[in-house]
């Protein structure tokens, strides 16, 4: 064998390393158990070594268990914090946003404000041409006139008719008692026109007795023919008398049955007049009625034309700021048509919509502080009350939970906060402003 070719051996004994050997990192070994003799060197214990760094760190020790106290403390305040106090991002600022709207057809006329401008309550914002609403009112104030004329015309009617009829009882009354009065002396005359007649009969009867006699007389000669005839003329006379007392006495008796024709008569007046007194009464007085009612009625015509030419001046129900503004001069607009809006900024509050697991807490009049992400500051306010439905049930389509594939989801409830006064003294707050609210659960 060449001796190029064999192994190289140093004088430890040692075969020489191969071209790989060379160029192999080396490695780090732990020593062997018995390599040199000797047994390994346990580890030191940690609280040994943690005890050499103290001592060999001072202030690094220091500074840990500053940095592990801050921790704790962070911890704590977050813990105490999160189980004191409920918030949320889903908030804004809300408020009354009055639309203001004609209530009479009209031509505009003057616009007063523009668009973000500030208006207090009762000024003026648009005006209408009011003039035919003016010549409304005058023949509304003619009508009323009229009407006033005509009852105070119709007024004394009643009285007077009253009155008429008192005189018309009292003078039926009369008739009556006259009438009857008329009817007694009649038959007074008639009872006498009898005693007339009976009289007359009683003198014919005689007469006619004396007449036998002296008939009788005459055809005997006794006496003289003169004597006869004065006795047949006085016969004669009573005839008559008997006969003319009979025609009384029927006279009499027809003027009787006329005066108790006449005070039936007078009894169906006297009747008439008590039973349509109290009607014509109650008929003056309905027409009286009726007048006042007319007067009444033209009163509040006139008292809507007054009120529609008050509404040709629109002005601001509320102080706050106007927004919107869609109203020209010479615009014609209808009653209900929303002309502009105003936005009273003197009532505004929060509404925060809480989901429904932070609700369990949440009580009326806790405090509550909130953020306002525009003004970069914070307000305080209070719990002021809980909506009646949640969010999704106020949407224009609240949702239907189906029955096959139902997923729960966590609602939100709206929650109003009210801002305490004189948080917002230079007026910045507006309504739909994103805050968040946190209220305190102490």
């Amino acid at each position: 064998m060449d001796p190029a070719s064999q192994p190289h051996h140093d004088g430890d004994g040692r075969e020489p390393e191969t071209p790989d050997e060379e160029h192999e990192p080396e490695r780090t070994r732990e020593p062997e158990p018995g390599s040199d003799g000797e047994p390994p060197k346990p580890r030191e214990p940690l609280r040994r070594r943690a005890a050499r760094w103290r001592r060999a760190h001072p202030r690094g020790t220091v500074a840990i268990v500053v940095i592990l106290i801050a921790l704790v403390a962070v911890a704590v305040i977050v813990w105490w914090w999160m189980h004191t106090h409920e918030s949320t991002d889903d908030a804004q600022i809300d408020g009354h946003i009055a639309p203001i709207s004609s209530r009479v057809a009209g031509t505009v006329t003057r616009v007063y404000v523009e668009d973000n401008q500030r208006v207090e309550r009762g000024q003026l914002l648009v005006e209408l041409d009011p003039r035919d609403y003016e010549v409304a009112v005058a023949r509304a104030e003619a009508q009323l006139a009229q009407a006033r004329a005509e009852l105070a015309a119709a007024n004394p009617s009643v009285p007077i008719t009253a009155t008429s009829n008192v005189t018309q009882i009292a003078t039926s009354s009369d008739e009556v008692e006259s009438a009857r009065a008329a009817i007694a002396a009649a038959e007074r005359d008639y009872q006498s026109a009898l005693a007339r007649v009976k009289a007359a009969e009683a003198n014919g009867t005689r007469a006619e007795a004396d007449l036998a006699r002296y008939k009788y007389l005459l055809s005997q000669r006794a006496i003289p023919e003169q004597r006869y005839d004065a006795a047949l003329a006085t016969a004669k006379a009573a005839r008559a008398d008997v006969e003319s007392a009979r025609a009384l006495a029927r006279g009499a008796q027809k003027e009787v049955d006329q005066q108790k024709s006449q005070l039936q008569q007078a009894l169906s007046r006297q009747g008439e007049a008590n039973r349509n007194a109290p009607h014509q009464l109650s008929i003056r007085e309905a027409n009286i009625a009726a007048k006042e009612a007319a007067v009444k009625a033209a009163d509040a015509a006139l008292e809507r034309a007054k009120l529609d030419l008050s509404y040709t001046k629109v002005t601001a129900p509320v102080a706050g700021v106007v927004g919107k503004r869609s109203v020209e001069p010479g615009q014609h607009v209808q009653p209900g048509e929303e002309m502009l809006s105003v936005v009273a900024l003197g009532d505004l509050w929060v509404t925060a919509n809480f989901k429904e697991t932070q609700l369990n807490h949440l009580r009326v009049g806790q405090k509550v502080r909130i953020k306002v992400d525009a003004l970069d500051e914070k307000l305080d306010g209070t719990v002021e009350s809980f909506a009646g439905a949640s969010g999704a049930r106020y949407s224009l389509l609240p949702p239907e939970n189906a029955t096959g594939n139902y997923v729960k989801v966590v609602q939100r409830l709206p929650v109003r906060i009210r801002i305490a006064p004189d948080q917002d003294p230079h007026g910045r707050l507006r309504p739909g402003m994103s805050v968040e609210p946190s209220v305190s659960l102490r």
